[in-house]
């Protein structure tokens, strides 16, 4: 087994599209301090320039510099914009931003982090901004994150009448709280090679079998999806049972990565047959032509198992006001956006592929989920993380 080694966080990165048909050539950079500075991305003609016209540029230069910073201190309200901070990955949260932004013409500047921290490090940006709030929204690809913002108190509650309305009975009531909503699910497979694994495994529990001894992966369960996995696992097996898995895991050489997409690359480049994953992930795969299949959690377990499946595990999308963001009105204006029906289209019809919570839609887009799923108990599940966080750093040291 590669030891588990430490993962430095790196600068979060910022960028925000704009509807004009370029609009991935100007990037905003959101400050520590809050301000807000502009710089182009956009391919430059060399030309050739004389002295006096030069002199003139670093004037208008020197002029705009000034300009800018008075106005990076105008309140984010009145320029219309609002911030929003999302472990969403990039590639689909451009077409949803940009849609917004040609609905309303509210502007939105995005704060993400990478794959090997994701959800982890904005949780930690946000808790250290809250004595002077940036971000107007929350938008996390994951549920516990989210959860621990809330018992920390920093999201502020907010109740979607839109959203609520599209669901009769309302928006299911174990994908929300007072202070945020599940959206647009996931959910947690086995990314296997097709060619060789003709027989793979359906739950973790069956991955420590000696016919796949050396073959298996997963990320390191410190950050992204794995962390909140193995608070599913814990709360599931108790503590004894948990630890006997990860030890069965760790015998059976298990390979850790720094991230899901890292995992199935592993699969695809045939250091490992089979990986703990996300749907998301597999369906990545299969457009770059790999030959990987996910393979979903049976609905019931095998009571008779020493690790018992826990059954499918959907994973969704949260989103939140963050308590004392600059901008609460239009960050409740884009929570109702992204709550739309219009928007859990987008992303089921996107290559990520997620379910949607609208029975009409998951009806539509069912080849994208399994046959059946129980809902789960978010909140139990977040609170058993930090233990089975605890027993991972002993078991995979």
């Amino acid at each position: 087994m590669r030891p588990s080694t430490p993962i430095s966080k790196p600068r979060p990165s910022a960028w925000s599209p704009r509807p004009a048909r370029d609009a991935w050539t100007r990037f905003r950079v959101l400050r520590p301090s809050g301000a807000i500075s502009f710089s182009e991305t956009t391919t430059h003609r060399q030309t050739h320039t004389t002295l006096p016209v030069m002199a003139r540029t670093v004037c208008l230069a020197m002029l705009s510099f000034f300009v800018l910073v008075g106005c990076s201190r105008t309140p984010a309200s009145e320029q219309k914009q609002v911030v929003l901070y999302s472990s969403v990955d990039e590639e689909f949260l451009r077409q949803i931003v940009a849609a917004f932004e040609q609905q309303t013409g509210v502007r939105v500047l995005v704060v993400g982090d990478n794959e090997a921290v994701k959800t982890t490090g904005l949780v930690q940006r946000v808790l250290a901004e809250r004595d002077r709030p940036q971000a107007d929204v929350w938008w996390s690809s994951e549920p516990f994150g989210t959860i621990r913002l809330s018992r920390e108190g920093a999201l502020r509650a907010y109740r979607s009448q839109s959203a609520e309305e599209s669901i009769e009975g309302g928006w299911p009531s174990h994908l929300k709280a007072d202070d945020w909503y599940g959206f647009a699910l996931r959910f947690r497979v086995l990314g296997y090679s097709v060619e060789r694994l003709p027989q793979p495994p359906h739950a973790p529990g069956e991955m420590t079998s000696p016919a796949f001894r050396g073959r298996i992966g997963m990320a390191r369960p410190q950050f992204g999806t794995t962390r909140g996995h193995m608070g599913v696992l814990l709360h599931a097996w108790g503590p004894e049972r948990f630890r006997a898995w990860l030890e069965a895991m760790r015998d059976n050489g298990l390979r850790l990565y720094d991230g899901n997409a890292s995992a199935v690359r592993g699969v695809r480049q045939g250091e490992i047959d089979v990986c703990m994953t996300d749907t998301d992930d597999v369906w990545s795969a299969q457009r770059n032509g790999w030959r990987i299949e996910a393979a979903h959690e049976p609905a019931e377990p095998d009571d008779g198992a020493d690790f018992p499946s826990t059954g499918p595990i959907a994973v969704p999308n949260t989103l939140a006001l963050v308590q004392g963001g600059p901008n609460p009105e239009l960050g409740r204006q884009l929570i109702d956006f992204l709550l739309s029906e219009q928007v859990e289209r987008l992303l089921a019809e996107s290559d990520s592929h997620n379910v949607p919570v609208r029975p009409s839609l998951q009806r539509e887009f069912a080849r994208w989920a399994p046959p059946s799923w129980r809902p789960l108990d978010y909140q139990a599940i977040e609170s058993k993380i930090e233990e089975a966080l605890s027993i991972c750093d002993e078991v995979l040291k």
